[in-house]
C-alpha cells in the first residue's frame, strides 16, 4: 500500500524522588478547551465549586496534562481546604510546571513551614533567591535540595553561580571542582567554570576550561559557541571560525552558528555567552532540562526548563526544548503558546515559526500554518526547512497539487550538498500521483530510487503504484519483496505485497500477507478493503463481508466508499476464466522469481 505518511526521526536514573507529578504534564487554561477537547469548568465556576469538585477537575486536568488547569482547580480546592498538604502539595507542583513560578514560590514558602526539608520547594525558593540577588539564601536554599546525579549536578552549578553573584569566583568554581559523579558531568563542569572565570576577568583559565569543555565534546552547541566566542575576544577571528566552521560542516546551517560566523566575518568579537549570574543559571537550567527531554525525563526537564525560563524569560533555546517537550507529549496548543515566545530579533525566530506552523497544523489550524509558512518561504525562497515543513502539511491536508509545487521549489533550491535529497522527489513523486500526473510522479520516484536505490518506502510506492496499474509486475513484485525485507514490521508495505499477489491472481499468498498486514495496522480502511477482496476470491465470503463492513467503518477516502458499499452489497464480480498459459504465468509470477 502507498502511503504518504513520513514522521521525523544517555538513559540517566532519575532520583528525585521527591517530585510527585501526578501524570505527564503539560498547560492550558481552564476558560479554553484542552489539545484533546476536554472541556474544564471556567473561572466563574470556581466559586460554585466545591473543593472536592475542585480536586476532582484538578486530577482530571492533570490526567489531560494541563498543567494550568490543574493549578487553578487544585489553588480552588486549596482556598476551601487550606490546611490540607496533599492539595498545597499538588497545587505547587501543578503550578511550576506550568511556569507560574511566583505562584510556586508562594506555595513552596507555605509547604517548607511544614516540612523543611522538602527539596523541590527549596530548589524553587532558592531559585527565586538567586533571581533577586539574595545570594546567602540562594546558597543556603539551594544546597538543601539535593538528592542523586541529575539534582546534585544542577544544585552545584546554581549554588556556585549564586556564590559567582556574591562575588566569591573562587569559592564557586572550587565547588564546581569539587563535585564528582557520573562520566558526563565533566563538560557541564568545565563550560560553567569557564564561564565564571571569564565574567571575573581571569580570561587565561578561562581559556583553559572552555578549550577543555570542547575537547570532551566539540558537537556540544553551547560548548562551541562559549569556546568560540572566547577565542574572538582573546585569541583571532581565524581561530573563532575554525570551531564554528568545523561544527557547521557536522551540523550545516544551525542557525545560531551561522548568525556567530557571519559576525566574525563581519569583523565583530563576540560577547560571552552569559553575562551574569542569572543567566549562567539559566544556562545550567537550560542545558540539563534539554538533556532530560531527549533521555524520557519529561517531567524533571519541564520543571527545569521553566525554572530557566523564569531566569531568562527570553531564552531562545530554552523557549524551542520547551516547544518540543510539549510537542512530545502531544500539547500542540501550549507548544504554539510557546513558540510564539521566542522573540522577534533572535536568531532562532525562523525554527520557531516552522516549529508554530507544525503545531497549528496538528491543532487543525492548517490554514494558519500554510500561511505563516508561506510567508516564510517568501522572505527567503531557498529556506528548504520551511519549504519542506509547507509541502508536508499541504501533503497532509492533501492538497496535492499546492505540494507538487511546494516540493519542486525546495528541489530549485538544493545547493547539492544536502544528504536527504531523494526525499524531495519522492514527496513530490507522491503529490504528482495523487493529483492524477502519474508520468510526473513516476520520474520522480525512480529519480529517488536512483538517489537511494534500496529505500524501502520508495521501492514499495513505486511497486505499489506499478501492481496496482497492472504493469512492470515482475519487477514490481522484486521491488516490494525487497522493501518487505528491509521493514518486515510495516504494515503499509506488507500490504503491499499482498496487493501483488493479488493482483497477478495469487489469491492464497495474498490472504497470508494481507491478514499480517492487517494485524500490523488493524485501523487502515485499504488494508481491510484489500483483506475483504482476497477473502473473496479464495470463496470466504462471508469474512470478505466482514471485512468491507469494517472499512467502510473506518471512514475510507470519500472516492472508495462507494466501491466499498457496492462490494458490501453485490459482491466481487467473477473473474474470467484463465487460458491455461496464463495460469501458469501467474504460478510463475506468484513464486517471485
Amino acid at each position: 500500500m502507498r502511503s504518504n505518511r513520513c514522521r521525523r526521526p544517555l538513559l540517566v536514573a532519575l532520583t528525585l524522588a521527591l517530585l510527585p507529578l501526578s501524570g505527564p504534564l503539560a498547560a492550558q487554561t481552564p476558560d479554553h478547551p484542552s489539545d484533546n477537547g476536554a472541556h474544564y469548568p471556567s473561572k466563574t465556576d470556581l466559586k460554585t465549586l466545591t473543593s472536592a469538585g475542585s480536586y476532582l477537575a484538578a486530577r482530571h486536568a492533570s490526567v489531560e496534562r494541563d498543567a494550568a488547569a490543574a493549578a487553578t482547580f487544585y489553588r480552588s480546592a486549596l482556598r476551601n481546604d487550606p490546611k490540607n498538604n496533599e492539595l498545597l502539595d499538588r497545587a505547587f507542583i501543578s503550578s511550576l510546571a506550568d511556569g507560574g513560578i511566583d505562584e510556586a514560590v508562594k506555595l513552596a514558602e507555605r509547604i517548607l513551614t511544614i516540612d523543611k526539608n522538602n527539596r523541590v520547594a527549596r530548589l524553587v525558593v532558592g531559585v527565586r533567591d538567586l533571581k533577586t540577588k539574595r545570594y546567602a539564601a540562594a546558597q543556603q536554599n539551594i544546597a538543601q535540595s539535593v538528592r542523586g546525579p541529575i539534582t546534585d549536578l544542577v544544585a552545584t552549578l546554581l549554588g556556585s553561580w549564586a556564590a559567582y553573584g556574591a562575588g566569591d569566583v573562587k569559592g564557586a568554581v572550587t565547588a564546581i571542582d569539587r563535585l564528582a559523579g557520573p562520566e558526563w558531568y565533566p563538560i557541564f563542569k568545565d563550560l560553567h567554570s569557564g564561564m565564571m572565570l571569564e565574567l571575573a576577568g581571569r580570561q587565561k583559565d578561562a581559556g583553559a576550561r572552555l578549550e577543555r569543555a570542547y575537547k570532551l565534546d566539540d558537537s556540544a552547541l553551547r560548548v562551541v559557541e562559549a569556546h568560540g566566542r572566547w577565542l574572538s575576544r582573546n585569541k583571532d577571528a581565524a581561530s573563532a571560525l575554525a570551531v564554528f566552521e568545523a561544527f557547521d560542516k557536522k551540523l550545516p546551517r544551525h542557525p545560531l552558528v551561522v548568525d556567530a560566523i557571519n559576525e566574525l566575518k563581519a569583523g565583530k568579537k563576540l560577547p560571552p555567552l552569559v553575562d551574569s549570574a542569572q543567566a549562567g543559571a539559566a544556562e545550567a537550567l537550560y542545558g540539563i532540562g534539554a538533556s532530560l527531554t531527549r533521555r524520557g525525563g519529561e517531567d524533571l526537564a519541564l520543571v527545569y526548563l521553566q525554572l530557566a525560563l523564569y531566569l531568562q524569560p527570553q531564552h531562545s533555546l530554552a523557549l524551542l526544548a520547551l516547544g518540543d517537550l510539549y510537542e512530545s507529549v502531544k500539547k500542540p496548543q501550549m507548544a504554539i503558546t510557546v513558540y510564539e515566545r521566542v522573540p522577534a530579533n533572535s536568531p532562532l525566530k525562523r525554527n520557531a515559526q516552522i516549529q508554530l506552523a507544525t503545531n497549528l497544523d496538528s491543532a487543525d489550524r492548517s490554514e494558519e500554518a500554510i500561511t505563516l509558512l508561506k510567508s516564510v518561504t517568501a522572505e527567503d525562497a531557498t529556506d528548504l526547512d520551511a519549504i519542506m515543513a509547507l509541502g508536508n502539511i499541504e501533503r497532509g491536508r492533501k492538497k496535492f497539487a499546492d505540494c507538487a509545487v511546494t516540493y519542486t521549489k525546495g528541489i530549485d533550491a538544493l545547493r547539492g550538498d544536502e544528504k536527504n535529497t531523494w526525499v524531495y522527489h519522492y514527496f513530490r513523486g507522491i503529490c504528482e500521483e495523487r493529483s492524477k500526473q502519474w508520468a510526473k510522479a513516476e520520474v520522480d520516484m525512480k529519480k529517488a530510487l536512483e538517489l537511494q536505490p534500496e529505500q524501502p518506502h520508495v521501492l514499495n510506492y513505486l511497486g505499489y503504484s506499478w501492481i496496482d496499474q497492472g504493469i512492470n509486475l515482475d519487477q514490481a513484485m522484486q521491488m516490494i519483496k525487497r522493501a518487505v525485507d528491509q521493514r518486515p514490521d510495516d504494515g503499509y508495505i506488507v500490504d503491499s505485497l499482498g496487493w501483488a499477489y493479488y493482483r497477478i491472481g495469487n489469491y492464497e499468498e495474498a490472504v497470508k500477507h494481507l491478514e499480517r498486514a492487517v494485524d500490523l495496522k488493524p485501523e487502515d480502511p485499504t488494508i481491510n478493503d484489500h483483506l475483504g477482496d482476497a477473502y473473496w476470491r479464495v470463496g470466504r465470503k462471508l469474512e470478505a463481508r466482514f471485512q468491507w463492513t469494517h472499512a467502510r467503518d473506518l471512514k475510507p477516502e470519500p472516492e472508495e466508499l462507494p466501491k466499498i458499499e457496492a462490494k458490501i452489497a453485490n459482491g466481487l464480480p467473477d473473474e474470467p476464466a484463465p487460458s491455461s498459459a496464463e495460469a501458469d504465468k501467474k504460478k510463475d509470477n506468484g513464486k517471485g522469481g
